[in-house]
């Protein structure tokens, strides 16, 4: 691999680990702010928080419109993956426990491989699908463990984290084209602020509820805003413009592994055995899903050694 290519390449990972970093803090941050915010009034707060730091940061930077060509991903994405996904995600924990939506909303990154196979041409090596396979079986795991005895799950909340596994999956395969025509701060700007108008109707609720809220969840929205959707998501896009968006799909299952050490660390919540096993699953596949096939020896007076093709990580 050339020197550019591979400086590339720990860019894209660089930026996927700040990714998956930000969104496993963001399921502690949510719940404090999910207490005092109904869903659809914390998705708006959340998104008009993202839109105004990216704005700014697009106009010091002075990138401008992004070209038609890219609309169509921009506008898609934004629908699905910043309004529908985060206000059905945010409705659906209510009406499960937090492991039952953890192993549904984890069926997004099998979703979005296959939809990348049929709609992006992508393929589906065998090291991706099996590294997959582990990392869903630990978030399984960790969804098992974290349900114990007092988990709960209606019809409805079942229903809502399975569309929100819908729209994220549909959501990063619109992106995906999309980032072939603009860069991944004009792609973030533009459907955060899509997802942000989407979610308009709750604004109502938004200006009721923050009036009365502590102040303690109001400044956890405003987190998720900056960090988990403007830096996070803009990290995202830089990272998939890079790679496939199978692969960055399976890299998103080592958030359940972060959460649990999160919440060990920050909530003070000792997980158990079979969370710690679940986890450490997650990372595994995380890590085959992500290796590359190693390069076959040349033999002896036969040239310099071919590279085994791998067009994953272009």
């Amino acid at each position: 691999m050339p020197a550019s290519a591979s400086s590339s390449a720990r860019l894209a990972l660089a930026a996927a680990g700040v990714t998956v970093v930000l969104w496993a803090s963001a399921f502690v941050s949510i719940r404090s702010a999910g207490d005092a915010y109904s869903p659809g009034a914390l998705a708006l707060g959340r998104l008009l928080a993202g839109t105004l730091v990216l704005v700014a940061v697009l106009l010091f930077r002075r990138e401008g419109v992004p070209p038609r060509a890219a609309w169509p991903g921009i506008v898609v994405s934004g629908l699905l993956w910043f309004g529908v996904y985060m206000v059905v995600l945010n409705w659906g924990e209510r009406e499960v426990d937090a492991g039952t939506a953890a192993m549904l909303v984890n069926i997004g990154p099998v979703l979005i491989a296959l939809l990348g196979a049929r709609f992006l041409g992508e393929r589906l090596p065998p090291r991706l699908l099996t590294g997959m396979a582990v990392s869903f079986a630990g978030a399984v795991a960790v969804g098992l463990s974290m349900s114990g005895e007092g988990g709960h799950a209606s019809v409805l909340g079942v229903v809502l984290c399975l569309l929100a596994a819908v729209a994220y999956a549909g959501g990063v395969v619109a992106q995906k084209p999309a980032l072939a025509h603009a860069s991944a701060l004009q792609v973030t700007t533009y459907g955060c602020a899509i997802g942000a108008a989407a979610c308009l109707p709750f604004a109502g609720q938004l200006v009721t509820e923050a009036a009365r809220a502590p102040l303690a969840a109001t400044a956890n929205m405003v987190y998720l805003g900056v960090f988990p959707t403007a830096l996070a998501f803009t990290t995202w896009a830089y990272a998939l413009a890079r790679t496939t968006a199978g692969r960055m799909g399976a890299t998103t299952y080592a958030v359940p592994a972060l959460v649990v050490l999160m919440a060990w660390a920050l909530l003070g919540e000792l997980p158990g055995v079979w969370t710690l096993a679940g986890g450490a699953l997650c990372l595994a596949g995380v890590a085959v899903s992500r290796s590359r096939p190693r390069t076959r020896t040349a033999a002896p007076g036969a040239g310099a050694p071919e590279e085994a093709p791998d067009r994953a990580g272009t």
